[in-house]
Formats: C-alpha cells, sequence, structure tokens
C-alpha cells in the first residue's frame, strides 16, 4: 500500500515538475480523489478495492463473486463496526447518495452482497428497497447502468429467499426495468433491454407485469411517432421476447405491432429486424395466424426493394416453412424462394443457396421415409410391422420383390396362345390382384364389365382403336424424340410395324377379331394397371430391379397378339416421357434385359423397360422439382464463380437432410451430386461428406449403402488426415450398418488409420483406439486375434501417453471380448503376448502399463478370477521389487485400490490374499514416500457384494 501510495505522489509531482498534466485534468482530478480516499481507507483500516475489480480478477482467473466467497465482497467495508459511528444500514445510506461518483458505483455494484446481509430482517429488508429505488434515479449513468446489471441476480436471490418475492419485485424492481427503456442514455437502455430478456427467460416476471407493463411501453416506443432508435430498439425487444411469453400474449398484443412494422417505410432497419426474427414470431404465433397475419408480410419483405431485407428473409426461410401446413409450403412459398435464388443481387442469392437445403428438408415426411430423429438427435430406422400378404399363406413368408414378381407373372402370362380359350377367358367372372410392397397394400380389381371393349360393340371397339392408332403413329415418327437417339445406332422401327401388321392378320385369321382385340385391350388395361399400383407403392428401392427384370417379356410367355396393341401404345407414351440424363443408368437396364432375335420383341422390351425407367425412376412429387433442380446445380463450377466459393460445401453440408427428405426409394436423384461431391477439388467439401457418410448410410439401407457409398467411403480412406478424421469419428457408426461379409473387408485397412500424413496428429491415433473399442462387438474373436491386435499394440507403444492409456483400455477390451466369446485359448495366448511386451519391457513406461492393464482387468471384471490369479497375478506382485518408483506407485494403487476392494481376494482362506498382503506390507514400507502412502490408504469397501468376477470361480 505504501509503494502505491508513493508512485501516485511520484505522479503527481512529475505533472508538477514538467508543468504538463500526465493525464487530462479529469483524470488527474480523479486521480487525487482515488489517493485521498486510498489514504482514508488505509488510516481507518478498511480493504481497498477498485473499480474494476472483477476485471482484474478474471484476468486473473477469479469467477464472480458468490455467497461463498465473502473475501469478495465489494461492500465490505460496511462492515467494520465504529466507522463513522454509524450503524451499517445508515452507512449504506451515507454511501449510496454519497457527492462521490465513485462510492456510489461501488454500492450499486454491491447490492447483491447488501440484499444477502440484510433480507433476513423484515424492515431492514424494507430500508433496502427504498434505498435501491432512490438509488435509481441517480444522475450519473454509470451508477444506473451498474444497478440495472445487478437486478437479474437480485430478483434471482429474492425468488429463492423472499416469500413474498412476486409483490416486492413487481413494486420496487419492475419500475426501474420499465423506466430504464426510456432512459436518455444508450447505455443503460442497453443494460435494460438485457436485464429484461434475462427476467423473462428465466421466469421472473409474472403475468401481469408482462402485459400490464411492459408490452404497453414497448407498443409506445414502436409507435409510428416514435423516436428512431428507441423504435428500433424495441422492435429487438418485441422479437426476442415473443418465444418467452405465451402465445396469446404474442398474438394479442405484440403480433399486430410486428406486421405494422414489418411495412414500416421510413426505417429500413426496422423491417430488416422484422425480417430477420420472422421464423421466431411464425413459431409463438404458431401456424393459423402465420399463414393468416405473417406469410403475406413474408412476402412484402421477401420483395423489398432493399438487398438485406431480401437476404435476411432468405436466411429464416426454414423456419418460417416449418410452421406452416404442407399445402401452403408447397404452393406459396417454393416459388417465392425461387425467386429469391434468381435474384439480381449475389448476397442474396447466396444467401438462399446456403438455406436451399435446409428448406428442402422441411418437405421431409417421417413416415414415407420410414426414419425418425430421436430426442438425442441421433437417426433412427422406424420399425414397420409385418402386414399379411393376400389369402394365400405362401405368401407371408415371400419377400415384397418375389410378391411383385409372381403377380407381374401371373398377369403378362395372359390367356393362353390357343384361340380356343378366348371365349371362356372373355366370360370369366373378375380377379383381384394384390400388389404388396413393405407394409402398404392395394387391392387391384380387373373386371371384364369394366373394360370398354366388352361394353361396346366389338366392332366399333375395333374400329375405334384402328382410328387412333393410325391418327397418332404417323407423327410421331416425324417429331424428334429423345428416345429414338439415347442409344445409337437404333434400328428402323417401319419393318417391324409391319412385321406385327402381318402378325395380327395370320392371328385374325384363325380367331375372331372381336376375340382378339378384345384380349389385347384387357391385357394393355391389366399392364397399366400394375404399373399404376407400383408407382404408387414403390417404396423400397430393392425391389425396382428385380421389377425391371420380371417386367421384361418374353416372346414364349405372352400371347403375341397383346404385341400387336400394346407395342405402338407403349411407342406413344414413350414420346410423351422425358427421359433423364445420364446414360449410365438407361444402359444398366439395357443390361438386365434379355433380348429376343426376334426385333418386335426387342423393341417391345426397350419400351417397355423405358416406360418403368421413367415411372419408377425420374419422378418424385415429395420436392418441388424446381427446388430439386437448383440443388442439383450447386455442384455446378459456375455457381462458385457466380454465387459463392463454398456453395459446394454448402450442398454437402445439407445432402443428408435432402436424402432423407427424397427417401431412399428416391436416391438416384442425388447420386450423381453425391459422386460429385466426393471428387470435389477442395477438402473442405469431402471432410463434410466423410463426416456425414454414416447419416447417409442409415437413410439408404445396406444394399443402397454397398452400391453406392462403400466405394465413396473407400476413397476417404486414402484422403488427407482432414477428411479420414470424418469417417474415422464414425467409423464404427458406419461398419454397424453393412452386411458381415463387407464389413470384414475392412479388417485389412483399418492399420492404414495408424500412419497419419503428420506424425505430431496424435489426435488422430486416440480416436482410432476409441473407435476401436467399439468395433470389437462387430467381428468375432479370431478376427479380433488375427488383426485388431496387432493395432492395439502398436498403439500401445505410442509416442504420446494420452495414446497409450486409451490403448491400454482397448487392450483390456479386447481381453474381455475373448473370454466373453469362451475363446479361452485366445485369451491365454494374449496374455502371455501382454506379459512378455509389457512385463518385461526394459523401459518403465511399459512395466507400469502392465500393472494399469492388469488393475483395469479386475475392475472390468474382463476373465473369471481363477484365470486372473494363476496368469496375471503372479507377474504383478512381481513388480514389487520394480526399481521404478512410478511402477511401484501404480502396483501400490492397483492392490489397495482394485484388489483388496474384491471380496474374492478379502475372503478368508483364500490362497492367494497372503501373497497379495505380503507385497502390500512391502510396499508399505518403501523408500518412496508415495509409494509408502499408495500402499497404506485403507480400502473404501464400499462394494459388498459378491461381483460377477467372484461369481465366476
Amino acid at each position: 500500500m505504501y509503494i502505491y501510495i508513493y508512485i501516485c505522489f511520484r505522479l503527481l509531482s512529475k505533472g508538477k515538475k514538467t508543468h504538463q498534466p500526465p493525464v487530462s485534468s479529469l483524470s488527474l482530478s480523479s486521480l487525487s480523489l482515488f489517493l485521498h480516499l486510498s489514504l482514508l481507507f488505509l488510516f481507518v483500516g478498511i480493504p481497498l478495492y477498485f473499480v474494476d475489480l472483477q476485471d482484474d480478477l478474471d484476468d486473473f482467473g477469479f469467477e464472480d463473486y458468490g455467497p461463498d466467497c465473502d473475501s469478495m465482497r465489494i461492500t465490505a467495508f460496511l462492515d467494520i463496526p465504529g466507522q463513522d459511528n454509524l450503524a451499517p444500514l445508515a452507512r449504506l445510506e451515507k454511501y449510496a447518495f454519497s457527492d462521490n461518483i465513485f462510492n456510489r458505483q461501488i454500492i450499486a455494484r454491491g447490492l447483491l452482497d447488501v440484499f444477502r446481509d440484510f433480507s433476513h430482517n423484515e424492515e431492514d429488508y424494507l430500508t433496502v428497497m427504498a434505498i435501491v429505488v432512490r438509488l435509481a434515479e441517480d444522475t450519473e449513468p454509470t451508477v444506473r447502468t451498474e444497478l440495472m446489471e445487478q437486478i437479474p441476480p437480485i430478483a434471482i436471490f429474492l425468488q429463492e429467499s423472499r416469500p413474498n418475492f412476486p409483490t416486492s419485485f413487481s413494486e420496487y424492481l419492475m419500475p426501474i426495468v420499465v423506466r430504464y427503456l426510456t432512459d436518455p442514455n444508450n447505455q443503460v437502455r442497453k443494460a435494460s433491454q438485457d436485464s429484461l430478456l434475462i427476467l423473462l427467460e428465466q421466469g421472473l416476471l409474472g403475468q401481469y407485469d408482462i402485459e400490464n407493463k411492459v408490452c404497453p411501453i414497448l407498443l409506445d416506443l414502436s409507435a409510428p411517432e416514435s423516436d428512431d432508435e428507441y423504435k428500433v430498439e424495441a422492435v429487438n425487444i418485441i422479437c426476442k421476447m415473443a418465444s418467452m411469453v405465451n402465445k396469446s400474449t404474442v398474438e394479442q398484443l405484440l403480433l399486430p405491432r410486428f406486421c405494422e412494422l414489418c411495412g414500416d417505410g421510413k426505417l429500413f432497419q426496422v423491417r430488416k429486424v422484422c425480417a430477420a426474427n420472422f421464423g421466431g414470431i411464425c413459431n409463438a404465433v404458431g401456424q393459423e395466424a402465420t399463414e393468416k397475419n405473417l406469410i403475406p408480410k413474408f412476402f412484402e419483405l421477401c420483395s423489398d426493394s432493399v438487398w438485406g431485407m431480401r437476404k435476411a428473409c432468405a436466411e429464416c426461410f426454414m423456419a418460417v416453412s416449418y410452421t406452416i401446413s404442407p399445402e401452403v409450403r408447397r404452393s406459396k412459398l417454393s416459388p417465392l424462394f425461387i425467386s429469391l435464388i434468381s435474384d439480381p443481387c449475389r448476397w442474396v442469392r447466396q444467401a438462399a443457396f446456403q438455406s436451399l437445403g435446409p428448406f428442402i428438408s422441411t418437405f421431409a415426411n417421417p413416415s414415407s421415409a420410414g426414419l425418425y430423429i430421436r430426442e438425442d438427435g441421433t437417426l433412427s430406422i422406424r420399425p414397420s410391422s409385418p402386414c399379411p400378404t393376400g389369402n394365400n399363406a405362401n405368401d407371408v413368408s415371400s419377400s415384397p420383390e418375389e410378391q411383385v414378381g409372381k403377380k407381374l407373372e401371373s398377369l403378362t402370362d395372359g390367356p393362353s396362345a390357343s384361340c380356343e380359350n378366348s371365349n371362356s377367358d372373355a366370360t370369366k367372372e373378375s380377379s383381384a390382384i394384390q400388389v404388396n410392397i413393405g407394409v402398404d397394400q392395394t387391392i387391384l380389381t380387373q373386371s371384364d364389365n369394366a373394360d370398354p371393349c366388352v361394353t361396346k360393340d366389338i366392332k366399333e371397339c375395333q374400329i375405334n382403336s384402328y382410328q387412333e392408332v393410325n391418327s397418332r403413329v404417323q407423327p410421331a415418327e416425324d417429331v424428334f424424340n429423345t428416345f429414338l437417339y439415347w442409344r445409337p445406332p437404333l434400328p428402323d422401327i417401319s419393318q417391324d410395324l409391319e412385321f406385327l401388321q402381318c402378325k395380327t392378320e395370320i392371328h385374325e385369321e384363325s380367331c375372331p377379331v372381336s376375340e382378339v382385340l378384345c384380349n389385347n385391350c384387357v391385357a394393355s388395361s391389366e399392364i397399366k394397371k400394375v404399373l399404376q399400383s407400383l408407382q404408387e407403392h414403390m417404396d423400397d428401392p430393392d425391389v425396382q430391379g428385380k421389377i425391371l427384370h420380371s417386367c421384361v417379356l418374353r416372346p414364349d410367355e405372352v400371347w403375341p397378339a397383346v404385341y400387336s396393341v400394346t407395342a405402338v401404345v407403349l411407342h406413344l407414351l414413350v414420346s410423351t416421357v422425358q427421359l433423364p440424363s445420364g446414360a449410365g443408368r438407361r444402359n444398366a437396364i439395357l443390361e438386365q434385359m434379355s433380348f429376343s432375335a426376334d426385333p418386335f420383341f426387342l423393341w417391345f422390351n426397350l419400351l417397355l423397360s423405358s416406360i418403368i425407367y421413367s415411372l419408377f425412376f425420374c419422378l418424385q412429387d415429395i420436392i418441388p422439382q424446381p427446388l430439386l433442380d437448383q440443388y442439383l446445380s450447386m455442384t455446378d463450377p459456375a455457381r462458385a464463380q457466380t454465387v459463392d466459393t463454398e456453395i459446394a460445401k454448402h450442398c454437402a453440408y445439407s445432402l443428408p437432410g435432402v436424402a432423407l427428405t427424397l427417401g431412399r426409394q428416391n436416391w438416384h436423384c442425388l447420386k450423381d451430386t453425391y459422386e460429385t461431391l466426393a471428387s470435389d477439388v477442395q477438402w473442405k467439401v469431402r471432410r463434410t461428406l466423410a463426416f456425414s457418410i454414416h447419416e447417409l448410410a442409415v437413410i439408404l439401407g445396406d444394399q443402397l449403402t454397398a452400391a453406392d457409398l462403400v466405394p465413396i467411403f473407400n476413397g476417404f480412406l486414402k484422403d488427407l488426415d482432414e477428411v479420414r478424421i470424418g469417417i474415422l469419428k464414425h467409423l464404427y457408426d458406419f461398419l454397424k450398418l453393412l452386411h458381415a461379409d463387407k464389413r470384414r473387408e475392412y479388417l485389412y485397412q483399418l492399420q492404414e488409420f495408424v500412419v497419419t500424413d503428420n506424425s505430431r496428429n496424435w489426435r488422430f491415433r486416440y480416436e482410432l483406439a476409441e473407435q476401436l473399442i467399439l468395433i470389437l462387438e462387430l467381428y468375432n474373436p479370431n478376427d479380433v486375434y488375427d488383426y485388431l491386435r496387432h493395432i492395439a499394440l502398436t498403439l500401445c507403444s505410442d509416442k504420446v501417453s494420452e495414446v497409450r492409456w486409451i490403448s491400454f483400455k482397448l487392450v483390456v477390451a479386447i481381453l474381455q471380448k475373448f473370454y466373453a466369446n469362451s475363446a479361452n485359448s485366445l485369451g491365454l495366448n494374449f496374455i502371455n503376448e501382454l506379459i512378455v511386451r509389457f512385463r518385461h519391457c526394459s523401459k518403465w513406461v511399459g512395466r507400469q502399463a502392465f500393472a494399469f492393464i492388469c488393475q483395469a482387468v479386475v475392475e472390468e471384471e474382463c476373465m473369471p478370477a481363477d484365470h486372473f490369479v494363476e496368469h496375471l497375478l503372479p507377474s504383478l506382485l512381481s513388480l514389487a521389487s520394480d526399481p521404478v518408483p512410478n511402477v511401484r506407485v501404480l502396483l501400490a494403487k492397483a492392490l489397495r485400490q482394485t484388489l483388496l476392494e474384491k471380496v474374492y481376494f478379502r475372503s478368508v482362506g483364500n490362497p492367494h490374499l497372503e501373497a497379495v498382503e505380503e507385497t502390500v506390507l512391502v510396499l508399505q514400507a518403501d523408500r518412496d514416500q508415495d509409494v509408502s502412502f499408495f500402499a497404506t490408504m485403507k480400502p473404501k469397501h464400499n462394494n459388498m457384494h459378491i461381483t460377477s468376477l467372484e461369481k465366476q470361480n
């Protein structure tokens, strides 16, 4: 203290000698005042506290002072008896209304301590509250700011200690908070706004105060005639407090003013605040009020002339979309979002593309996707209950693919080639076909009476059919058709049509024309109905390939007369269907087809497969197609130049959400995009995909994962460490989704994770050890012994101690794996290897590791007790003579804190107990104090129950 006073005098004297004040006149007067107070406090024995005492304490690592830290009390000088011959409350009042600003600041900052001291007595409590009310009228802004910052902690304290807290808070403290919202000083208003939000968040304000004190002042401040600065602050508070009060209060009191502020034409700052918080307001008022009152305002903000408003709307688009109904989302918000994506301002387009993936995720339907998000945030598969498939008992056990194949076979068999059976087939009663995929069931009734060819005259049906075909064939030949150019070279179809006509004439000579045409119409109708039903119930992507294969019709299976009508119809339908780009997918379909040497059958198979491909592989009605097209375009290099250089990263980040929305049946829509992102030159893009590939595997299922994700996963295995860490952190989550055979292939590649680009990246190896502990359950003991054991022992020799310690736990887990699966021989071999590698290690770190492993084996009960005392205990006890104290310390901990805690080792008559106790006595007499200390510690004996380790003996 004397040194401090000397420095102050030196500063003052220096200013006099140079005739120049070292600081400003205000600072010099403050320094003189502070020196005066310092001398006063020194002579009366009062501790000296700085104005920024708490800031200084924070610099040294101290936290905020609390009730258990009396030495940090700001107002400790009030407790000193005899000062000024005043009572503590009188002294408090003296300093609270002192002419010295510093004294008033100290009192304002220490009000929480004052309430702790004087709240037990009702009279003292009221006196202190009256002082606070008077202090709130202080003319110094810094005092008012200090006071307002103390209101929330004071309120929390009073709520816990005062039974009449609601009344006293509403009467004394709440008016201060409300009044400071209109304080002329900006800093005081900011402190008041923060305190108000804290009070609302903590639930310290009553409903009456919110509706009759807070809301009226906010409405006044946000009125059109209000000051611009107050209006911006008021609308900001309204937006933030909307989520902290009940729905009725927001809808009745705040929502009308918010809608009015959204169209404020005077200040764009007000509209920008409304746009930035639009999603929160929508969530607070609910769907009905959002669609009725807020959506029209949102449209206005999205078309605002200021680009900052449109950008803010794009950023909150997902929050708004979550609140409204699917119909409004699809019909109104989707076109609105497309307009933001094509906005002339680059910053608006950038924000829109960043929000595109999250916005698409709002179209997700958990019931159709078969997936849901758990409370902990993890993605899980929704279990589906089995559903009987028809009356046949054999259908119950058959798979959905087999059921669909059977129905298609029964359909394509059609009427017999013999014309004699045509009449009988035409007069049969209606039959039902059941198509079951997953848990959905659709019964399609095909009735002869419903066919127009049966109800109309046969001659009229024949004429109308030929007229319609002849009127549509000729124009289709002259118009460009994408189908005709998708697999060059293609033969001319005109000869095939003539061939079909000849075949039709031959059949007409042997059978009545009416029977032929009626059967043709029936078969065409059946094929059309099956295609429609399959399109509606195509939930399982694994069924699609088998459907394509089953739908390939061969000449010996279907009556050739069916082709005469359906071939031309299919050809005309193909001309109206836009096939997607990507020859690889179309070629894959062709490879699954069994072609016939007959050119007609070749063309018919091509046409039919194209129809099915268009139905199952191109169409999706979950996401509006313009939105999906814009999302797929995010991998276009031109987007990076015109929108955002990191647009591909945003696309990769939101891809799992988009995939979940589309469902695994529409994975083909994202497959090319995912492969493009996986080969992106930016490692940040690949890193993003690596961190989410396990979630995508859950969405796609095991078959699609094996076909499309495993190659990407293999590529990430050989990528940079920044990318590899992504798949490493979720290695177990990905491998457990694969089939056992596919999973076993990675046993050879797991050791590649040991090698890193930078040897200093020890956290990479640490993560590998943690993942291997989980992965052990995925493999059998033999695979663990042959492959994972070597990796574990390598990690145990790592240069970084953190990696070694987690690797020792991995070793224990491996040992537990062996004995849990009755692989005792493997466990014994592993134990012998551990003894040679660690117990007899030339370095003391290895011998210390052996003691730790033995201790962990006993704690985790990895093996039977008799096996432990036979194979590990002798080597463990031999460490008592180790020359390194660190080894003996860990041995002492293992014996006293673990072994002697087990009932097996404390049971009377145990032949091994004597050896353990003798070793403990030796360690207690050790010359090293740490060794003797841990060897002398008494066991806790907390668990007196027989554990499973003892039960096994």
